[in-house]
């Protein structure tokens, strides 16, 4: 059976000492019963992470990664940079990033492959806007953008990665989609992992990502194919992350 993964992601949100008492609240509360954990926090707070988490039971990574090597493209951070601070996730293609960043489906792959070369695990984020939902997409919209990482990544890397599923319409809006919605998501896409690698695709954890809470995180968890959050605001209180990480 899959062990419960609970990543927090903290988006654009942080300071050093802030950190250090949040990191240190986790630490302190975190048993051998909960899911695994880790913390996804700004590229500029990396080493701060590092420090204060090595030798612990929290891994950390980035949220966002280059889809070059080195070069010439200023702002960028790669893969191997990433590696060089120990990170073990990297977010890719998060609705934010997709949305604000007009980041396509094919460059969330190739940011895959980058952050898989360098030894990353990259957390493959999909999912769909209100609108998309309303009309009926849910399925065709996330098959498409997990299916252009499966279609640029070797079989064999299949088991290499976690999928987040992230309702565009749920995230930070306070709305959840039900734990039957949720499921229903989660099956399509631990389907389509199968349809890459069907041994593989039955140990691929996928979370779900939209308003994970510690009110709504045990009922979320119950279901077969969630296999843990990608946790936003919830992330950023120790007490509340602690309680999603405990929840299942």
């Amino acid at each position: 059976m899959r062990r419960k993964l609970v990543i927090g992601n903290w988006k654009m949100n942080g300071s050093r000492a802030g950190n250090a008492e949040l990191l240190a609240g986790i630490a302190a509360g975190l048993t051998a019963s909960g899911a695994a954990c880790a913390v996804c926090a700004p590229a500029p707070y990396l080493a701060q992470c590092q420090a204060a988490l090595q030798g612990s039971a929290i891994a950390w990574g980035a949220q966002d990664v280059s889809a070059h090597a080195a070069g010439a493209y200023t702002g960028e951070v790669s893969a191997a940079m990433l590696a060089d601070f120990a990170c073990r996730y990297v977010l890719v293609g998060h609705s934010e990033r997709r949305a604000y960043h007009h980041e396509s489906s094919e460059l969330v792959a190739k940011k895959a492959v980058a952050a898989l070369a360098a030894g990353l695990t990259p957390v493959v984020c999909v999912g769909e806007t209100l609108a998309e939902r309303e009309a009926g997409q849910t399925n065709a919209v996330v098959r498409e953008q997990l299916g252009a990482v499966l279609e640029a990544i070797s079989a064999g890397d299949v088991a290499k990665i976690v999928v987040a599923y992230e309702p565009v319409w749920a995230i930070g809006t306070g709305k959840t989609a039900t734990p039957q919605m949720a499921q229903d998501v989660h099956q399509v896409l631990r389907a389509q992992l199968a349809e890459k690698d069907g041994q593989a695709a039955a140990g691929v954890h996928i979370l779900y990502g939209g308003s994970m809470k510690p009110d709504n995180a045990k009922e979320l968890l119950s279901m077969p194919d969630i296999d843990g959050g990608l946790i936003g605001g919830a992330a950023l209180k120790a007490a509340d992350f602690l309680a999603i990480i405990h929840a299942h």
